[in-house]
């Protein structure tokens, strides 16, 4: 077969590099190729490899990190050759196909290429893989090298390229080397000139892009399409050439061009590119501008790089970039926009300068540049690690058997494991199952694949999952209900400002029908007619969000996953006793729901029978005050049924009622006076003997389970531990030989003279006792216990005090007669000797005259 030849071309750099490739390609496997932008490399390099010997009769596949890239780098390839899209060279993208039987050159998605390698493991009449612009980092494009690399081992005649323009070509040839890196060939490219442009003072931007806010927390300035429009009509005022203005995404793009439409001069056409645009349209976009006109191109990230736009030698940069990353409250990745990386603002600085000088206007002052990051974070570290898991489980390798140029984060990846065998896509052991491999097959995240796959493909299903994909086109409708948006995708009329998104989702969900796998065995879903049912689909996506009502008047769930979440306030869901929350705010105490459906519980029962299962619970409940004994049927944390447990074993309501003295400390407990004064001689005895138990509050809260809990079977209630006798309990801490022990350190009582036994209480910092004065009669030594004075709190006849003393034969012979000559006048009938050391002690009064 003759070989087609490119037409003669105006030189490009990249052409001064092509024989060292092509060289370095005939005796290696792999070769990394750095070429800074517009050095020709996405279009030259795949024909120059048509002709080489080891390349003949065989396929050469380049991936592209964008449809639109992929697309417009096969329309230049396939008009250099003189033929249409489809002969030699064709592309191949998500729902669109340009390949006939002659084609050599597929330009591809990242995406297309791994479900190929799944599919043809070989990879088999490819002679050579090219990685371009492999510097975006793309998990699909760190999977796809890994995966090549190991077909490497198999077939060494397949070729890799990798092609970048500002990644570190060493750490790429390092990984890409068996035993000695792959070989770098170097372009130097060609560039002209270009000036920047700052903002002269920070811009306060709405919708959270600036630092300024209203009195309800809202930003105040405009919005970023508005502002980007003002400094687009600066630029086009102040320098020559067309504008390419870069902005996150489709709706922001959109917005600036009618904003500049309102006053755009007759000579000047705007022109959007985006990825979700008919191919037409992007054609015009990167076509040049017709003679006599002026044409500014609004654009997202797609034109940073592989796109050649002729003409353009203005560039502003919004400052904005929408990227992917794992969104906890969603679950599952989804484009989130940032601040670009400072690598990200020079590349689209240098689309200004690829033929002619040029300038590049930034939305940001100088001095906010440098809270730029450097560079973007390589996707794999940041994005849902859900469909690499699946593809590798599909692969039937682990991450660590793979030769990744930066690994998954391991605690991400355990996740996405874990949610992949909640799904049933992997086993227990981690391999993939039948239902994972029908998944992997269908062009969504797992979640709503195996929702889909489920329901067999139902409109609902399918209409569920491409509204999930999407931002909340109703989000701020007063409801967070999903099937208010089912419903407005069949009206889209009584909408208008979400009439563009709704559109968008219909359109998706109708391609899905095309693309899905055929529908397996009936499923419990299907068999029990619900596969139209929100509720009973999102739980099938989010079986982690399955939440059931707390108890009270606020509209709280516990989610299945152990989670807590909240409705808004007045939500026409409120009165939901279970519903699956498909979209969280991420608060990670109670987070509020921003999207979800009710449920009903016979509807989880059918599809998560084998998943349900009674749990018996024993637990000392702080608001009754009791032991609360429950039996609950859950799904994951979430109870959908519940009843009391009547004969819960006594062993676990004792251990609940250990628990609930715990919580209510030791004070509830019954304490006596002999129970206290019996702690303090145990205390005090330790400070001679201090093998004795340690019976202070610290140490009876941590031993509970050993001294308590045998005392509390049959106790249910904080009422109920009024009847323990805490006196027995403590003494039963102690054994025989320390109980002699305490009472011959401690003796629990002073005997009076008159043979009065009064307790003695050493819970002071010296042994204490009361008793009446008249049973001191007649002692002239001051009383001791334990090598101490005994502190003497003296009474009177109605046991009222009278007077503390450590010094007995001093009171006798001092403030005594002070007191006798008050107590005679109050209490005549009882004695009151002058010489009280010489009476006889006495517990009576006078006898009768």
């Amino acid at each position: 077969m003759t070989e087609p030849r490119p037409a003669p071309l105006s030189a490009l750099p990249i052409d001064d590099a092509l024989p060292e490739l092509l060289a370095r390609l005939s005796k290696s496997p792999s070769v990394v190729l750095q070429a800074p932008p517009g050095a020709g490399k996405t279009t030259r390099v795949p024909l120059a490899l048509l002709s080489e010997p080891w390349a003949r009769s065989a396929t050469i596949l380049m991936l592209e990190p964008r449809r639109v890239a992929a697309r417009a780098a096969a329309a230049r390839m396939a008009q250099t050759l003189g033929e249409p899209v489809g002969e030699t060279v064709g592309y191949r993208i998500r729902d669109e196909a340009r390949i006939g039987p002659r084609t050599r050159i597929e330009v591809v998605t990242e995406g297309i290429l791994t479900r190929r390698l799944q599919g043809d493991p070989e990879l088999s009449g490819v002679a050579c893989v090219i990685f371009d612009e492999f510097h975006e980092r793309s998990i699909h494009a760190d999977l796809g090298l890994a995966l090549c690399l190991e077909i490497q081992t198999l077939r060494e005649d397949l070729r890799l390229l990798v092609m970048s323009a500002t990644l570190d070509g060493q750490a790429v040839a390092a990984l890409m080397g068996a035993d000695r890196p792959a070989p770098i060939v170097t372009s130097e490219g060609r560039s002209h000139p270009v000036e920047t442009r700052w903002l002269d003072a920070p811009i306060k931007l709405a919708g959270g892009g600036g630092r300024g806010r209203g009195p309800r927390g809202r930003a105040t300035g405009p919005r970023l399409e508005h502002a980007a429009a003002d400094l687009t009509r600066r630029a086009l005022a102040e320098a020559p050439g067309d504008a390419l203005l870069f902005l996150p995404g489709a709706r922001e793009i959109r917005g600036a061009v009618d904003a500049l439409s309102c006053d755009a001069p007759p000579d000047l056409d705007l022109l959007p590119l985006y990825g979700e645009l008919p191919f037409a349209e992007q054609q015009r976009a990167l076509a040049p501008a017709r003679p006599g006109r002026r044409k500014v191109v609004v654009a997202s990230a797609i034109a940073e790089t592989s796109l050649t736009i002729d003409g353009v030698r203005i560039v502003i940069d919004a400052g904005r970039a929408r990227r992917a990353r794992f969104d906890p409250s969603a679950g599952m990745g989804r484009l989130v926009t940032e601040r670009v990386s400072r690598a990200a603002a020079e590349q689209r600085k240098g689309r200004a300068g690829r033929t002619a000088p040029g300038v590049c206007y930034r939305l940001w002052t100088r001095a906010e540049e440098g809270a730029l990051a450097p560079y973007d974070p390589p996707e794999i570290l940041e994005a849902d690690l859900a469909g690499l898991a699946l593809d590798l489980a599909a692969w039937g390798a682990r991450p660590e058997e793979l030769a990744f140029l930066d690994p998954p984060p391991a605690a991400g990846y355990a996740k996405a494991v874990d949610l992949l065998q909640a799904l049933g896509a992997l086993d227990a052991a981690g391999r993939i199952t039948e239902h994972g491999r029908l998944l992997a097959r269908a062009p969504l995240h797992p979640r709503l694949a195996h929702m889909v796959v489920e329901a067999g493909g139902s409109p609902a299903a399918r209409r569920l999952a491409a509204l999930l994909e999407e931002r909340d086109p109703l989000r701020g409708a007063g409801s967070v209900d999903v099937s208010k948006r089912l419903a407005a995708l069949n009206a889209p009329g009584e909408h208008p400002a979400a009439r563009p998104a709704l559109a968008r989702i219909a359109a998706a969900a109708d391609r899905l029908s095309k693309r899905l796998p055929k529908p397996g065995p009936l499923t419990a879903l299907r068999r029990n007619g619900l596969e139209q049912d929100p509720g009973a689909l999102l739980a099938l996506a989010f079986p982690d969000r399955i939440g059931a009502r707390r108890k009270g008047e606020a509209p709280r769930y516990l989610l299945s996953g152990g989670k807590g979440a909240a409705l808004p306030d007045g939500d026409a869901l409120s009165g939901a006793t279970f519903l699956v929350a498909a979209d969280l705010d991420g608060d990670q105490r109670e987070a509020t729901i921003r999207l979800a459906a009710p449920v009903a519980a016979s509807a989880l029962e059918a599809v998560f029978a084998d998943r349900l299962v009674w749990r018996e619970s024993v637990d000392w409940s702080k608001r009754d005050r009791a032991v609360s004994a429950r039996r609950r049927r859950m799904l994951g944390a979430a109870p959908l049924q519940e009843e009391r447990w009547a004969d819960a074993p006594p062993d676990l309501v004792a251990a609940a009622m250990t628990d609930g003295v715990r919580q209510l400390s030791l004070a509830a407990l019954p304490w006596t006076p002999p129970a206290e004064r019996f702690r303090a001689r145990v205390a005090a005895a330790r400070s001679a003997d201090p093998t004795l138990p340690d019976l202070s509050d610290a140490a009876l809260l941590d031993g509970l389970d050993d001294w308590l809990a045998p005392h509390l079977w049959g106790l249910k209630t904080q009422g109920d531990l009024a009847a323990l006798d805490l006196l027995e309990i403590l003494k039963a801490r102690l054994d025989h030989a320390q109980a002699q022990a305490v009472d011959r350190l401690v003796p629990s009582h002073f005997t009076a003279p008159t043979g009065t036994r009064a307790p003695i209480d050493y819970a002071g910092s010296q042994p204490r006792v009361a008793i009446r004065l008249q049973e001191l009669f007649g002692l002239t030594e001051h009383p001791r216990v334990a090598g101490r004075p005994l502190l003497l709190d003296l009474l009177s006849p109605a046991q009222r005090p009278l007077q503390t003393t450590a010094d007995l034969p001093g009171f006798w012979t001092g403030s005594y007669a002070d007191v006798r000559k008050d107590m005679r006048a109050r209490y005549p009938k009882h004695p009151w000797p002058e010489d009280p050391t010489a009476a006889e002690p006495t517990r009576r009064a006078k006898p009768r005259s």
